[in-house]
Formats: C-alpha cells, structure tokens, sequence
C-alpha cells in the first residue's frame, strides 16, 4: 500500500528537494504541494494524504495553525514539522497543535524516509531531549496547566508514561517493567484514552505541561 504524502512549505527549492526524495523510494507518493499554510487545507482535502510535511513559518497561515486546522478533519493526516532550528519555539506550538512529530531540514534522506513511514504506521516520531528542552522553556516558574485526565492514570500507567517521555518504544518499556509488549499497548491505549491524546507525543507534552514530569 502507497503512503501518500503532500509537502507544504513556501520555498520552491524545499519542495522540490524532498519530493525527489520521497518519490524514489519505493512505497512512498507525493500526491500534491502547497506554499503556504491556506493552501495546504484544500489539498488535503482532495487528496486525503497520509502524511503532510509541514514547514512551521509560511505565510498567510503559518504550519501552527495550519496544523491545528488539519487534525480537527474527519479523517486527518498525520502531521510532521520540517524545521530549520531544533529549538525553535514555533516547533513546541505545532507539537501542541497536534504534529506527530519535527524533522530538520538537514535531515538525511533515509531518516526522513524511515519519520514518514513510522508516523504512516500511527508511531510517533520523539526526540525527548529536545521536547523536554522546549517544554523546559515555555513552562518556566511554577505555574503548570491542569490537564484533564492526569489523574486518573493508575500507578502502572504513571510508569509508562514517564517511560514515554524518555522516547522508549513499546519494547523497551516492556524490558524496563518486565511485562509483555501487549501490556504496555494496553497501557499507552489507556494513557492516550485518558488524556485525550492523539498519539504519543500529545501525551509526553501532556506530561510535561500538567507538571506530572519535570522539563528540568
């Protein structure tokens, strides 16, 4: 079965570069383009992607919003952010709105790739240092949001999700707990079900944001 990918950022050559990329790889189609954040809504429409890839800072709508707008579809892609800067304050925003995950423009090809692929999967793409630095610097000082839900989660769960945070994979959380890989399944259903998270990385945010772990 083909992932069908559309790319939306406002440089031609960005554009361009990655559909090269993503076409050659057997299994992979980029099914349409966009400029900027408005224009991406229609295509996504008529061509019901997969996966967008999404450049943060464009005009007219920038990828925040733009992502904001995709994943309250019916049916909504998966989202990854395409960024310049790690660090980049506007990433957190896009994760908070609902990305699934950030890559780097200077990401290698076969990284890319292999980020298309999982998010296609329903896998999230983490990177816990640097989400855990962004959070770090957008919650500075003690105030901390109440998210809906946090509680609930049982003292088993708790463990999983702090297991989260730390970018371990279903398989690794099981090794570190001593369960089965079905267990945890169960388990992170469970968290994103209580949370109202979409995937994995709404979650880790979740954690950081309500104070459950520390960004520091």
């Amino acid at each position: 079965m083909t992932v069908k990918v559309v790319i939306a950022d406002d440089e031609d050559l960005i554009r361009a570069g990655l559909r090269i990329i993503i076409d050659a790889e057997p299994g992979l189609s980029v099914v349409g383009e966009a400029a900027d954040g408005a224009a991406v809504l229609p295509v996504v429409r008529r061509e019901r992607p997969d996966v967008v890839l999404m450049d943060v800072r464009m005009p007219a709508l920038d990828g925040i919003a733009a992502t904001a707008r995709l994943v309250a579809l019916d049916d909504p892609p998966k989202v990854l952010v395409v960024t310049t800067f790690e660090n980049d304050d506007h990433v957190y925003d896009a994760l908070r709105a609902g990305a699934s995950g950030f890559l780097l423009k200077r990401t290698r090809p076969d990284e890319l790739i292999r980020a298309i692929e999982l998010v296609a999967a329903g896998e999230s793409l983490l990177f816990p240092a640097a989400i855990r630095t962004l959070a770090g610097r957008r919650l500075a000082g003690p105030a901390r949001g109440h998210v809906p839900g946090i509680d609930r989660l049982t003292g088993r769960e708790g463990d999983v999700l702090r297991l989260m945070t730390r970018g371990l994979s279903n398989h690794e959380i099981a090794a570190e707990l001593v369960v089965s890989q079905e267990t945890v399944k169960t388990h992170v259903g469970n968290v994103l079900a209580k949370l109202g998270a979409r995937d994995r990385t709404q979650a880790v945010i979740a954690a950081y944001e309500s104070g459950f772990v520390s960004s520091r």
